[in-house]
């Protein structure tokens, strides 16, 4: 089930690994005539035959409903399951549910002990969204199921009601079928799980919870619950990272903990993803997955060693066996490392090594991306009107590859401090799309850079009013004014908001902290800024880490801090320009 579960969790999302598989479609109708071929080929009577072909021929030449009850009169007359079954699937293949309904249950009154009979009821019950009647059907499965099987089968049960109308009914009554299971072990593991996945899916998050700290009271190490508390995470009920981290502490399957790691990336909480992400590789050292993730976060901190050996590893393991890549992915993971391997060479200024890694990328679809990496190259040669070129010569494609093509020209400019340049190319794209609210942002933090700060405020509220939901406006806006020293409460609840739409996101905690420290709240800007940096060891956050520890004497550790950021990025300018106001030298 685990396995099940897992499959291919490459990009994203926790919430695909962490989530129950698709409910299963209604049974597959066998080839025409096929059991009614079998039961005539194995009946002794010439007049059985006879019935069959006419019910076949009734049933394929427009008249399902007369072919279905001629097969269901030969199934009851001869009790032979393949009549059933075939009964059944004419039923369904005419949409005539009732009549499949019909059949199957006589199929199971004929033949009580089969399970394929009672599959069938309890698929076509839930089809109907007779979900009330499905609890018998689902306790005598489980009955029928060996002991030690049946934590697998109990696990399943999701699976069947994913398409159910009624998700709160679904939910009751998995419950209610499943009550002879929920006490102990094992099977009370798997049951609440069960549960527990059925309430989520029903939007009961609450009660989710409830179920998944049964299941895993009841077993501590199963794999299931803490898969259900994984996808609570994914729905953003943070009490389930509790049952997570109580799993984690015994013998965890590394699947699992990268699906973990995953979560914590998309919520922004780089440095225990990274955490999560050393776990993995060291459990586990050949999974290439993690070794790729956690040299990209590598690289993305400018841990230049590190990144480089393991994103190496993650080459050396996807290609000795590409097997342990998601297939659908595997050239495209192959191109992630490579374009990476290149920022690497890139900023070690080792030019050839980077060109020679970005040779290495075989996708189109990545030139784009090739381009842009090329023309960085050339701009940190004194090459920018050529770098420019190089990304301005590629077809623009449809409205998103053009916008792409659009922020890595403006990227490029910005990199290399051309504000007014870059500026001007914005201004211009967002006067042809002014409905679009990423330019519209865009273009505000080109216009800080120019000191156009009403023009900043103006568009960055503009976005807030189309989209309420922008937690990057909140952030810059907040943080605009905290960094002048100027309406200082109202920083604060921008950025407030900003964060309650984004929990834990380290750059806009790091904000906050600065606006703490404006208002002369030292302390309490120390224990923010602390748990910013911890959770993302950036120069920007370091340099106003530092600045705290100094203003409060800590000149030591403030040094420390900075000497850190300054291995990070020795040409931040938040870093720069702080060192150069408080006359420190490192």
């Amino acid at each position: 089930m685990v396995a099940l579960l897992l499959v291919g969790a490459t990009q994203v999302a926790l919430s695909q690994a962490a989530s129950p598989p698709a409910a299963p479609t209604a049974p597959v109708a066998p080839a025409p005539q096929e059991p009614a071929r079998e039961a005539a080929q194995s009946a002794l009577t010439g007049g059985l035959l006879y019935q069959l072909l006419v019910g076949e021929l009734n049933a394929q030449n427009g008249e399902p409903s007369s072919g279905y009850a001629i097969i269901l009169d030969a199934a009851r007359r001869t009790n032979d399951p393949r009549l059933y079954q075939r009964a059944v699937d004419v039923a369904l293949q005419a949409r005539e549910g009732d009549a499949a309904l019909q059949a199957a249950r006589a199929w199971r009154q004929a033949l009580p002990s089969s399970r394929e009979a009672n599959r069938y009821l309890l698929q076509i019950l839930i089809g109907l969204n007779r979900i009330a009647e499905t609890v018998e059907p689902m306790q005598r499965e489980l009955v029928a199921v060996e002991p030690q099987n049946r934590p697998v089968a109990i696990g399943a049960i999701p699976r069947y009601f994913a398409r159910a109308a009624d998700k709160k009914l679904a939910a009751a009554t998995v419950e209610q079928a499943l009550a002879p299971y929920l006490t102990s072990g094992a099977e009370g593991a798997a049951a609440w799980t069960a549960v527990g996945r059925l309430r989520l899916d029903a939007g009961n998050s609450v009660a989710a919870l409830e179920a998944a700290r049964r299941a895993q009271t009841l077993d501590a190490q199963a794999d299931a619950p803490a898969l259900l508390a994984l996808s609570l995470m994914g729905a953003k009920v943070t009490e389930a990272e509790n049952l997570v981290n109580a799993y984690l502490q015994g013998k965890p399957l590394p699947e699992i903990r990268m699906v973990y790691a995953r979560i914590l990336l998309d919520a922004q909480r780089y440095g225990d993803s990274s955490r999560q992400l050393q776990l993995v590789t060291r459990q586990k050292p050949d999974y290439a997955e993690a070794w790729l993730i956690l040299g990209s976060l590598e690289l993305q901190d400018h841990k230049l060693d590190s990144a480089e050996k393991s994103l190496r590893r993650f080459l050396e393991l996807a290609q000795a066996r590409p097997e342990t890549v998601a297939p659908a992915g595997h050239e495209r993971a192959l191109d992630q490392a490579y374009l990476a391997l290149a920022q690497v060479a890139e900023q070690r200024k080792d030019y050839a090594q980077a060109e020679a890694w970005l040779g290495r990328i075989q996708n189109d679809e990545d030139q784009l991306r090739i381009n842009s990496r090329r023309a960085s190259i050339l701009a940190r040669q004194g090459r920018l009107p050529e770098a420019r070129r190089l990304i301005q010569e590629l077809p623009d494609g449809d409205t998103t590859q053009a916008r792409t093509k659009l922020s890595a020209e403006v990227q490029l400019l910005r990199e290399n401090k051309q504000y007014a340049a870059a500026y001007e190319l914005m201004t211009q794209a967002q006067g042809r799309n002014p409905e679009d609210i990423d330019l519209a942002y865009d273009l505000a933090m080109l216009a800080e850079k120019l000191d156009k700060l009403d023009e900043m405020e103006r568009l960055l509220r503009s976005v807030i009013a189309a989209r309420p939901d922008y937690q990057h406006a909140y952030n810059a806006l907040g943080y605009s004014l905290a960094e002048r020293n100027t309406r200082l409460p109202e920083a604060r609840q921008l950025i407030l908001k900003a964060l309650e739409l984004a929990p834990g996101d380290p750059f806009i905690t790091d904000s906050l902290g600065w606006a703490e420290f404006r208002s002369g709240n030292g302390a309490e800007a120390l224990r923010i800024l602390e748990g910013a940096y911890k959770n993302k060891p950036d120069a920007d956050i370091a340099a106003h880490l530092g600045e705290v520890l100094w203003s409060m004497g800590q000149r030591a550790r403030a040094l420390q801090v900075w000497r850190e950021a300054a291995a990070l990025n020795a040409e931040n300018e938040t870093l720069q320009e702080t060192l150069k106001r408080l006359r420190v030298k490192l």
